[in-house]
C-alpha cells in the first residue's frame, strides 16, 4: 500500500501527563487497599445485594448488554473490520497499526494483572472469594481483578472511534464521540457488577486502567485525522 495515500495531518492527541499519574496512583492504592483487606466487605455487600435483587428478565437484558465490553469476541471483530476497510480506503497500513496497537496494549497489560493479581469473581464458591492473591483460587474462576469488560471497553472504544471517523470520511462529533466512548464502558461498569461477575472495586479498577490504556493510545501519532482521505501519489 502507498504511504503517500495517507492524509498526514496531525491527530488531536493527549499532551499532558498528570492526568495519566494520577488515574495510575488511584489504581496502585485500590490494589494495596485491597491487598491489604480493605474495602473488601464493601465488595461483599454489593455483591450479595445485587444477587438477591436481579430478576430473571433483567438478568438478560443486562446480559446483553455486558457484551458491550467483550474484547475477544465484539469488540476487537469489530476494530478489525474497520481498520481492514480504513486502511482499503486510505492504502495504507495505518489503521491496521492502530488495532496491532489496541490489541498489543490491552494484551499486556489486563491479563497479566488478572494472573498476578488473583483474585475469585463472586460466584467463586471457595473460601475468601473476595481477597487478592487468594490460593484456593485458580484458572478462569482466578481472574477477577480488574474487570477486563471495563477496561476493554475504554480501550478499544477509543480506537472504534477513530476508525469511523476514517471509514465515514468525516470527523465524528463531538457528540457522537463522548457517546461513544463514554455510554458502553458505563454500561458494561454497571452491567458487570449488577450480574456480580464482578466485584465492584474490580470494576473501578478496570475504569482506571481503561482511562490510562486508551490515553496511551490517543499519545500515538498514528496519522488518522478523523475524516481523512486518500489523496493521489505525487508522480514519479
Amino acid at each position: 500500500m502507498q504511504e503517500s495515500a495517507v492524509d498526514t495531518r496531525p491527530d488531536q492527541r493527549v499532551r499532558g501527563w498528570w492526568p495519566d499519574v494520577v488515574l495510575l496512583a488511584a489504581f496502585v492504592a485500590l490494589t494495596v487497599a485491597l491487598a491489604r483487606g480493605h474495602l473488601l466487605t464493601l465488595d461483599v455487600r454489593v455483591a450479595d445485594w445485587v444477587s438477591g435483587h436481579r430478576p430473571a428478565p433483567l438478568y438478560w437484558v443486562l446480559r446483553v448488554l455486558n457484551y458491550l465490553g467483550q474484547g475477544g469476541q465484539v469488540l476487537m471483530p469489530v476494530a478489525i473490520l474497520l481498520a481492514g476497510f480504513a486502511a482499503w480506503r486510505l492504502r495504507s497500513w495505518r489503521p491496521v497499526a492502530l488495532f496491532a496497537g489496541g490489541f498489543v496494549l490491552t494484551y499486556v497489560t489486563i491479563g497479566p494483572l488478572k494472573i498476578w493479581l488473583d483474585r475469585a469473581a463472586p460466584a467463586f464458591p471457595g473460601p475468601d472469594r473476595e481477597i487478592l492473591f487468594n490460593p484456593a483460587a485458580s484458572g478462569a474462576a482466578a481472574m477477577s481483578y480488574p474487570s477486563g469488560h471495563v477496561a476493554n471497553a475504554l480501550a478499544w472504544y477509543y480506537v472504534i472511534a477513530v476508525l469511523l471517523g476514517v471509514v465515514l470520511s468525516r470527523p465524528l462529533s463531538a457528540r457522537a464521540t463522548l457517546a461513544l466512548r463514554v455510554l458502553p464502558p458505563a454500561i458494561v461498569f454497571v452491567t458487570t457488577t449488577y450480574l456480580a461477575f464482578h466485584w465492584i472495586t474490580d470494576s473501578v479498577a478496570g475504569l482506571l486502567l481503561g482511562l490510562i490504556l486508551a490515553r496511551l493510545l490517543a499519545r500515538v501519532p498514528w496519522g488518522l485525522s478523523p475524516g481523512s482521505t486518500p489523496r493521489p501519489a505525487s508522480p514519479a
